[in-house]
């Protein structure tokens, strides 16, 4: 993958935080998968926006349904260590 070298200025703690963590060369690949995660959660609520508008708004019940679901999955994942 190719790459390209960015300036990103972070509050002086914050910086001081995450490298105490992750170590002198960790910043860079902590920053990045922050960013990717961060992206994927934007797209995903561009899918949301266009689902709904296309399909409506979820009902009380299917949201419930969904979060019944969504821990039901978490709990999947604890019990086997995940």
């Amino acid at each position: 993958m190719a790459t390209k070298k960015c300036t990103v200025t972070l509050p002086e703690g914050l910086a001081e935080e995450i490298l105490a963590e992750v170590g002198p060369g960790g910043l860079s690949t902590y920053v990045t998968r922050f960013v990717e995660r961060r992206r994927e959660q934007d797209r995903l609520g561009e899918l949301v926006a266009w689902i709904q508008k296309e399909y409506g708004p979820l009902t009380e019940e299917e949201q419930a349904a969904s979060a019944a679901e969504l821990r039901d999955i978490e709990r999947w994942f604890e019990e086997r260590g995940l």
